[in-house]
């Protein structure tokens, strides 16, 4: 299932329940993959599996099949810390350096993972600007410029039925687009939260929409008031 949109004069797909294909720079867009969360906690004394980065490097490989993408550009919290590129397991390692051999990986800095480097290949940058798009880990209050960021891990809660439903979530306005987490283990803050409307910046009367994977495709909620509208 796919579902395709115009941002800042691009076409876009929405990949999966987590991920942006933009086919005019042949890229991938994820965020906030947060690899080696279980190890960051198990040092602090709290076990997780400890599987959650090679769940998701095989996650990416899996987008990677279907779409062939030349670049990968993740948008911060690559890592969920400062070490966690040096302690990565050997077969997580293995998988990303491959990733990293078949396309041009571009890693975004982050607030958990400023010094990311890129040891298993890959570039870094604080941000970057593509096609009059910035590509940034936090959205940026007062910039003009159409931008795609992370950080925030939106989450979308609906009652079904008798019981709240949860899922991860893309947050869009005409200027901005705040991906969800891609990373096995993350967490999420519900989409309305002030913390996310604040990021968004809108003026009266821009429209904010939620865009969720749904069995059926996905669907579009308006966040500001109107009529949610499935896709």
């Amino acid at each position: 299932m796919s579902y395709a949109f115009e941002f800042g004069g691009q076409s876009f797909e929405v990949a999966g329940e987590a991920a942006l294909y933009w086919p005019a720079q042949n890229a991938l867009l994820v965020s906030d993959l947060h690899l080696e969360k279980a190890s960051a906690y198990a040092l602090n004394g709290q076990m997780l599996p400890p599987y959650d980065s090679i769940a998701t490097l095989e996650d990416i490989a899996a987008l990677c099949t279907k779409y062939r993408p030349a670049k990968i550009i993740s948008l911060g919290d690559n890592f969920h810390d400062d070490d966690g590129e040096a302690r990565l397991a050997e077969s997580a390692a293995a998988l990303l350096v491959d990733l990293a051999c078949d396309t041009e990986w571009l890693w975004i800095t982050g607030n958990h993972d400023r010094a990311v480097s890129g040891i298993w290949g890959g570039k870094t940058h604080d941000e970057i600007c593509l096609s009059g798009i910035t590509f940034r880990h936090e959205a940026q209050r007062g910039d003009p410029n159409p931008e795609i960021s992370g950080h925030f891990h939106p989450k979308f809660r609906q009652v079904l039925r008798g019981r709240m439903v949860t899922r991860r979530c893309f947050v869009k306005t005409a200027r901005k687009i705040i991906m969800p987490a891609f990373g096995a283990l993350t967490g999420g803050l519900d989409v309305q939260d002030s913390a996310i409307m604040r990021a968004c910046d809108v003026a009266d009367g821009e429209t904010v929409e939620a865009l969720v994977a749904t069995k059926a495709g996905y669907a579009r909620f308006a966040l500001n008031g109107a009529a949610a509208r499935a896709k």
